[in-house]
């Protein structure tokens, strides 16, 4: 007998990935920040009063990191503003690499942007990877708690990573952990129980006032062990993506980039009064 299971699998898989890079194919083709997203002309409607900030990943930048999520959220009627954050001198498009605490303090500057031109009291924030790590340092240290209603992190980094037990290595060189925080503090800040992730937890993994939702992804080859990537506190929903589809097969990047059955839970997070539940078939929604 055929083991159907394993036959199934990948090509369920194959069927939701064609879905998520095809549906959205349109609006991703026009899905610069002078098409829709950026538009600091936006004012938030009534059933969605709160503008979205999205914050991209280690390696990521404004645009390409949200050519799947932004045009989604914007063709729901969001209000969506994203920026550049963490850049190294001499590093175009590569950015999230300068220290943690530093990118938390231009996203403070530019949750204020935002909230200036779109006339709203708080917003909401989207981060994957490291963006969804770094808005809880602004939350916990730098007043974002009283201008953020809701914190979704897509695979964030929350307790760090040990890349699949490769940081362990670092002590057996010589040199290599202070290499790498000298040249690219956010990584090192991302290592898991790193002195930055110790401030950051320190005291709950929460703040008051804020509703935090993780979405993660048991193929997670870069945030690991998956798990640390939850959090723990009132006000947390944390999500496996494959228990709303078993067969998603998404990894650390496509989780963040087109996989649509994350974009639909993050659009419940958003609004959790009108959400519906996720599953395969959200790949098509």
């Amino acid at each position: 007998m055929l083991p159907w299971k394993r036959v199934l699998r990948p090509l369920a898989a194959l069927l939701l990935t064609a879905a998520a890079v095809t549906v959205p194919a349109t609006t991703a083709q026009a899905a610069a920040p002078s098409a829709g997203w950026n538009d600091y002309s936006c004012k938030p409607s009534a059933a969605h009063p709160r503008p979205v900030v999205l914050v991209h990943g280690t390696l990521g930048n404004s645009v390409d990191n949200w050519l799947g999520l932004a045009p989604y959220l914007k063709v729901r009627g969001y209000c969506v503003f994203s920026l550049d954050y963490g850049q190294l001198e001499g590093v175009p498009f590569f950015h999230g690499l300068g220290p943690v605490e530093k990118s938390a303090g231009q996203l403070k500057d530019f949750v204020d942007k935002v909230l200036a031109a779109t006339g709203a009291a708080e917003t909401d924030v989207v981060g994957h990877s490291q963006g969804g790590m770094m808005p809880r340092y602004y939350l916990r240290f730098l007043g974002g708690a009283a201008k953020v209603n809701a914190l979704v992190g897509i695979a964030p980094s929350n307790h760090g990573t040990t890349l699949s037990g490769f940081t362990s290595l670092l002590p057996y060189f010589p040199g290599a952990a202070d290499l790498l925080a000298k040249n690219t503090p956010a990584l090192a800040d991302q290592v898991a129980g790193s002195d930055f992730l110790k401030r950051l937890n320190a005291g709950g993994d929460t703040v008051p006032g804020v509703r935090y939702t993780v979405i993660a992804t048991k193929y997670d080859e870069v945030v690991t062990p998956w798990r640390s990537q939850y959090l723990s506190g009132p006000d947390v929903r944390n999500v496996l993506l494959q228990d709303l589809c078993p067969v998603d097969l998404s990894e650390h990047v496509a989780i963040g980039l087109f996989d649509r059955i994350a974009f639909h839970e993050v659009a419940n997070a958003l609004d959790p009064g009108r959400a519906r539940p996720t599953t395969c078939a959200s790949a098509f929604d």
